[in-house]
């Protein structure tokens, strides 16, 4: 069954509080009340003038308001979003997405985007510590939590130790359980770096955020139990999702 639209509301005029205001604090209460649950796509700017009787530049006032609140999310071109909670993301020595996403009662999930071969450039081959041309593993990976996708990480991998990976990641995308097979039951993160850009167009569709909304990326050197590096990944996190948490 479909539920009802909101009927319009007669809003209060020439009562000293501006119209932007009433609809802010209309769907504050809505949001409030769980109409709209996290991450749930808000009515249009053209249905909320409809709704409220009142023109455009009113509505984005009031969205305006409840963005800067941080209640909603507006994604140029995609919309308007109740915004989620935010997710702490610990970065240790041992990071692993699922007992991250699982250890804050969310459910997670992966999905292979693709898998390749290519040469190592100079800077990719130093990282691995294997010559320069050789040949490279990439597995591109989103991960999601509760169905929204949180990062997307692209891992690259010597493919002299680990040419079973491809077959390995199409039965089952979990990097985890790919390296066990290939016999590194363990591994830990030995450096990370962490910066920040606007994403590119294929990253924003993946993630499913605006191209003006930051990504948070991380560059991770990760190395066996007896040190040699195993997995050179670089992450990009949905800023507006997730805050990164560095562990010692």
């Amino acid at each position: 069954m479909t539920e009802a639209a909101p009927q319009p509301g007669p809003l209060a005029r020439r009562e000293g509080v501006s119209l932007w205001r009433q609809i802010q604090l209309a769907l504050e209460g809505e949001i409030a009340a769980g109409r709209w649950g996290p991450g749930a796509r808000l009515p249009t700017e053209a249905e909320l003038t409809a709704r409220f009787g009142v023109n455009r530049h009113t509505v984005r006032r009031a969205m305006e308001e409840l963005e800067a609140r941080g209640l909603v999310r507006v994604e140029q071109g995609r919309g308007s979003f109740v915004a989620e909670d935010v997710l702490d993301y610990r970065l240790g020595p041992r990071t692993r997405f699922s007992e991250n996403i699982r250890r804050q009662n969310r459910e997670p999930e992966g999905r292979l985007i693709r898998v390749a071969e290519m040469p190592a450039e100079a800077s990719l081959a130093e990282a691995l510590g294997i010559r320069r041309g050789r040949p490279v593993i990439v597995a591109e990976r989103l991960a999601l939590a509760n169905g929204r996708p949180v990062v997307l990480g692209t891992h690259h991998f010597p493919a002299a130790r680990f040419g079973r990976l491809p077959e390995l990641l199409a039965a089952n995308p979990s990097i985890t359980a790919a390296l066990a097979a290939c016999g590194v039951p363990d591994y830990r993160r030995q450096v990370t770096r962490i910066t920040a850009r606007l994403p590119t167009p294929e990253e924003a569709e993946l993630l499913q955020q605006s191209r003006n909304r930051p990504v948070l990326v991380t560059e991770a050197v990760n190395t066996d139990p007896q040190g040699a590096v195993v997995d050179v990944t670089i992450a990009r996190y949905a800023a507006g999702r997730v805050q990164l948490v560095v562990e010692s």
